[in-house]
This record gives C-alpha cells, sequence and structure tokens, in this order.
C-alpha cells in the first residue's frame, strides 16, 4: 500500500518516502527547488552532494526528472542522481561498477552502484569526490 502523498501550503508536495514532488526541468534552479523541499536532515545530504558536485565537476549540467535530481556532462550523459527514501537519501552513481573502489550497494543494473546517506552519517568527502571525479571523465547514461 502505498503512502498518502502530502504537502503544506506553498509546499511541493512529499511522495512516500519524504520524496519531494518537483516538476521536470533543466539548470541549478529546479535542483536547488527539489533540494530546498527536501524534509528535515535528507536537505542537509541533498546540499552536501549538490556542493560536492558543483565543486568538483566543472560545467555540470543538472536537471530534475521522475522527481529526482540528476547530474551530468553535455554530450556525455547523466553520472549521478539521488532520492528520498524514509530512512536515507540514495545516490545513484549511473556508471558506478567502473568506479574504483565501488560505491557499496549493488544494483540490479549491472553498470549502477548505490550509496545511502542515513540520518547523522558524515559522508566520506574523499572518497566521494574521487567517485565524483571518476565518474565525469566516464560515458554516463543518455536517459533523457
Amino acid at each position: 500500500m502505498k503512502k498518502k502523498a502530502t504537502s503544506t501550503q506553498n509546499s511541493p508536495t512529499l511522495l512516500s518516502g519524504g520524496n519531494p514532488q518537483i516538476s521536470k526541468g533543466d539548470g541549478d534552479d529546479v535542483v536547488q527547488q527539489y533540494i530546498n523541499a527536501m524534509p528535515l536532515w535528507k536537505r542537509d545530504h541533498g546540499r552536501w552532494i549538490d556542493d560536492m558536485i558543483t565543486a568538483t565537476v566543472p560545467n555540470v549540467r543538472k536537471a530534475v526528472r521522475w522527481n529526482t535530481p540528476f547530474y551530468g556532462i553535455a554530450d556525455q550523459g547523466w553520472f549521478l542522481g539521488f532520492h528520498c527514501f524514509n530512512r536515507y537519501v540514495k545516490v545513484t552513481f549511473l556508471n558506478g561498477a567502473s568506479l574504483e573502489p565501488q560505491p557499496p550497494i549493488e544494483s540490479k543494473d549491472a553498470k549502477v552502484r548505490y550509496m545511502h546517506l542515513h540520518e547523522n552519517e558524515v559522508p566520506d568527502r574523499e572518497t566521494f569526490v574521487h567517485w565524483l571525479e571518476q565518474a565525469a571523465k566516464l560515458p554516463g547514461d543518455p536517459l533523457f
């Protein structure tokens, strides 16, 4: 059974798991709308992810599709997205199986790997930046 979507006046609807429902769009503004709508501690993780990507990957391309922010390189494809769940923020490395070391969580898709960021967890900045540097250089997923 799906949880009912909720919203407050002047704020985006939160879908099950607390994921913000944001209209699709391209650019930093729509990604910032998503991050600002993330609930509670998840917002801090969203800001951290976005800050790390922006600082590490020059000319990163940003978009929101399927209520998920995506990051990529023009003419190369998308390398990362993230999404809110009840107990964590799932970071998806679309080419994660090619990263060294691989992000810790396997996917049904052999190319994809995940990491989960939980409440009160401090992500390993050095490893995350290392993954970003690698992922941005690899062919990405065209997705859309």
